[in-house]
């Protein structure tokens, strides 16, 4: 019996040995088949068969680039840029959940999404950014409207798109835009579908109290000076004119809409007042219009029908502030006469 169990323990060994040799051999065999494969095994077949094809598939996906078409000429981008300087269009960016890294500090705070941009960096004033602050972010695409000041100094930090402000006029031409430019076409839809329903819901309620042939003003005060805005000026003007569907008074209406602002006088306000008076003031109220001599004999005035709101709630014009403003002048002209 002892014997046996000798003989047994030399055979078993004997097997394992021989085993761990054969497992050892076909590991290493897999390892030359498929040790590259398992780091990129797509891009070494491809090599093989095209070395041009094998450089594409082996770069990473944030390198690639695309050609688009601009005011400056065909530029290349990256396909998936990921650090973007944005000193215009923001609203839009962020509705497609694109979040540059850099932006000027009247667009970070922005009232109606200035929650969405903590740790933003500022990269100083609108239209005036400061080029060492860009610099220092390290960007791989920047999109500016001002492109006419300083387009060859940004050209050279990093590719630069230049979309002059009004190119782009209302919510489904800025969002369609930059869903085309960053591959989210299907985002941009879903996202105006949303919008057009809220807007037409708005505008059915105005247009339940309201009598289609009134007529609306978009103004602002500025103490010393008045001006009067279009339709895509901000202040109000996209969200009344385009989004509402209203209209200026008709002795000024081509005017308005075409030069797109305007500066008046005291004398020539009851001109320009129209039935309903879309005013920006960041120091007057309701009650200071009603008492002053000039704007109390303004029939809109002097009916109630003004609305008074600061800048910070007006003065921005993208699809996201567009469609906030158009719910909150939809809920004040909805309780009108009533």
């Amino acid at each position: 019996m002892l014997f046996s169990l000798r003989y047994f323990s030399r055979r078993g060994l004997t097997l394992i040995t021989t085993m761990l040799i054969m497992a050892l051999m076909i590991s290493a065999c897999g390892t030359t088949e498929t040790g590259n494969g398992n780091n990129n095994t797509e891009t070494v077949q491809t090599a093989t068969a095209d070395p041009a094809q094998a450089v594409e598939t082996n770069s990473v996906e944030e390198s690639k680039v695309k050609t688009v078409s601009t005011i400056n000429g065909d530029i290349e981008i990256p396909v998936h840029p990921q650090r973007i300087v944005a000193e215009e269009y923001l609203g839009s960016l962020i509705a497609l959940d694109v979040i540059p890294v850099g932006a000027p500090g009247l667009t970070i705070k922005n009232y109606y999404f200035k929650e969405s941009l903590e740790g933003l960096e500022d990269i100083g004033d609108y239209g005036n950014p400061s080029v060492e602050k860009i610099v220092a972010l390290n960007p791989d695409l920047i999109i500016t409207g001002n492109g006419d000041k300083s387009y060859e100094q940004l050209s050279k930090i990093a590719p630069t798109i230049v979309i002059p402000y009004g190119d782009l006029k209302n919510a489904h031409e800025e969002l369609t835009y930059f869903g085309e430019l960053f591959g989210k076409e299907e985002e941009a839809k879903t996202w105006l579908e949303e919008y057009d329903k809220r807007i037409a819901t708005a505008k059915a309620k105005v247009d339940a109290a309201i009598p289609a042939e009134a007529t609306f003003s978009i103004m602002e005060d500025g103490g010393k000076s008045i001006w009067v805005y279009g339709d895509n000026f901000g202040r109000g003007g996209q969200a009344v004119y385009q989004a509402l569907g209203r209209k200026p008074p008709s002795g000024v209406a081509a005017e308005i809409l075409e030069k797109q602002w305007a500066e008046l006088t005291a004398e020539m306000v009851s001109k320009y007042a129209g039935d309903y008076i879309i005013m920006t003031s960041n120091s007057r109220t309701m009650d200071d219009y009603k008492a002053d001599p000039i704007w109390g004999s303004i029939p809109a005035v002097n009916k109630g029908q003004m609305y008074v709101w600061p800048e910070e709630r007006s003065w921005y014009y993208d699809p996201l502030a567009v469609l906030a403003q158009t719910e909150e002048l939809a809920e004040w002209l909805s309780k009108k006469d009533r």
